[in-house]
């Protein structure tokens, strides 16, 4: 291990407290959380666990990987929701001690950066806030790591690093698809901007090794994509091997945002760690070794290539942040154990300011009826660790961090404290999932006004398919089917009706379930 018993206690209680918050806190949020469970259910259900499906049609958006990983605890222990939502802080644990190794073979002299640098990754706020939802963006962020540990391996002259590398790209892109090598791909193809001039390989061999990884990694996926564009059907088969790579980098179907989109987001990503002045006043000063210029060259390389990319999303960028961490830890440690001079004031006031806003933004905004359900004094409560930022004394550096991570880590409580049992009734659809289920259990067809993204198939434990409609035909639909149900959703309260099956706050809006011969005699309800 490469971390103190008691630190990796530390580490392992705030993971855990986290998760456990959670658990016990939210409901499974639309779309994404409820369309990823909802695809592993109907794969569950159909016995088909090569083709991914959603709403009765072969889902193309995404490999199988995470849905396996979901089946496999299904199969220990029941078909359940706590497990599907701890597989994503499953992974993230992994990561940790990942990241932790690739430290020790960059700076194998820093036994203290080795301990260190898992404290920094899981005290990044994004990474405290997001690793406990239930999305397949940490798979992307450990396979990111293992095959940079892939790379260094081979940079110090073992060739076996290439497949290592090639099993975490194939792996990557069962994931997410082959977006897995804009993460990896940059920094081994700049390997001569970071590796030192008297350990440089031969370049032909070095980039041999390069093109084996890939093509070992591109023979893993293809083990799973040919059999499941075969069994899929031609438009899969095109969504799978083309289309959904293509299309998402080119002109993106989803998310598209212009090329400086990522720029303000990164001090966010950053934070806390960005806050520190003292923490980066030497940056220019320390050593330009072999892991300073190869963090530097992955970071670097893949902001410049994620902004030339349509489709951006904060979430996007979790594979950076390991790189971000290993700088961050190297900094701390480059300063030794000297004592901190400076109070964290930057941190303690951007605290300070979430905390106002959570006070005051709530009661202010009109956006959805259930912010007005949160109270004053969560806001309020973010101002104690923000005072206890400046007012603790100020201890060494390694010191400094770890409690600046415990506080974040409560700012991050307190925030879904505050937040999720007010949104909570907003985004629970497991009753409306009962009407439903129960009305295709009579025989009865259920429509959905809008695209449909699976959001109640887990809910509701359905077995048939949501038919999707456009609002225009939605009237017609209904006359079709008088004893079917339709689902709408509404930009405020769902309408007051005494014949409505199922009505309820959703998100920033109303959902409700109608009978369809309500609709064909009282046509105003709809949206």
């Amino acid at each position: 291990m490469t971390m103190r018993a008691g630190s990796l206690a530390g580490l392992l209680l705030c993971w855990l407290a986290l998760l456990l918050l959670s658990l016990l806190l939210r409901p499974l949020l639309p779309v994404d959380e409820n369309r990823y469970i909802g695809v592993a259910w109907e794969m569950w259900q159909r016995g088909d666990f090569l083709v991914p499906w959603l709403n009765g049609e072969p889902y193309s958006h995404k490999p199988p990987l995470f849905f396996w990983l979901i089946h496999a605890g299904w199969w220990l222990f029941g078909v359940n929701e706590w497990w599907p939502r701890s597989v994503a802080a499953l992974v993230s644990l992994a990561v940790l001690p990942a990241v932790s190794y690739l430290a020790g073979l960059l700076w194998p002299q820093d036994r203290a950066m080795r301990r260190l640098v898992p404290w920094i990754l899981f005290g990044f706020i994004f990474w405290a806030a997001f690793y406990s939802w239930l999305q397949i963006d940490m798979l992307m962020v450990l396979f990111t790591v293992v095959a940079m540990v892939g790379v260094v391996r081979a940079s110090q002259g073992h060739p076996a690093g290439w497949l290592v590398t090639g099993l975490a790209i194939g792996l990557g892109v069962l994931s997410k698809g082959p977006v897995v090598l804009l993460h990896v791909l940059p920094a081994a193809l700049l390997a001569p901007f970071w590796i030192d001039a008297q350990a440089r390989p031969s370049w032909w061999s070095w980039y041999a090794g390069v093109l084996a990884s890939v093509v070992s990694g591109a023979a893993i996926a293809l083990a799973w994509a040919l059999p499941a564009a075969s069994a899929g059907g031609e438009a899969y088969a095109q969504a799978i091997l083309w289309g959904q790579t293509a299309d998402r980098v080119v002109n993106s179907f989803a998310h598209a945002q212009p090329w400086w989109w990522y720029l303000p987001w990164l001090p966010l990503l950053a934070a806390p760690w960005i806050l520190l002045p003292w923490l980066w006043r030497d940056l220019f000063s320390w050593p330009r070794e072999t892991g300073t210029r190869f963090c530097l060259t992955w970071l670097l390389t893949v902001l410049v290539l994620a902004s030339a990319i349509s489709g951006k999303q904060a979430k996007y960028l979790l594979p950076v942040l390991p790189a971000i961490a290993l700088l961050v830890a190297h900094a701390v440690t480059y300063r030794q154990q000297t004592a901190v001079t400076q109070r964290p004031w930057l941190p303690a006031l951007f605290m300070l300011l979430a905390g106002v806003a959570l006070a005051v933004l709530p009661q202010r905004l009109e956006t959805a009826p259930w912010l007005a359900g949160i109270s004053p004094v969560w806001g309020m409560l973010l101002a104690v660790p923000a005072l206890a930022l400046l007012l603790l004394r100020n201890p060494g550096t390694s010191a400094c961090i770890h409690r600046l991570v415990y506080l974040s880590v409560a700012a991050v409580a307190i925030v879904q404290l505050a937040l999720f049992p007010a949104a909570g009734p907003a985004y629970d659809l497991r009753q409306a999932g009962q009407v439903i289920a129960r009305a295709q259990s009579d025989g009865r067809a259920v429509a959905n006004i809008g695209k449909y993204h699976g959001q109640f198939h887990f809910p509701g434990r359905l077995r048939q398919r949501l038919v999707p409609l456009r609002r225009e035909d939605a009237y017609g639909w209904s006359v079709g089917h008088p004893d079917g149900l339709l689902v709408a959703y509404y930009d405020g309260p769902a309408p007051v009706h005494p014949d409505v099956l199922h009505a309820q706050a959703y998100r920033g809006g109303g959902l409700a379930i109608w009978p369809g011969h309500t609709v064909v005699d009282a046509p105003e309800v709809l949206p």
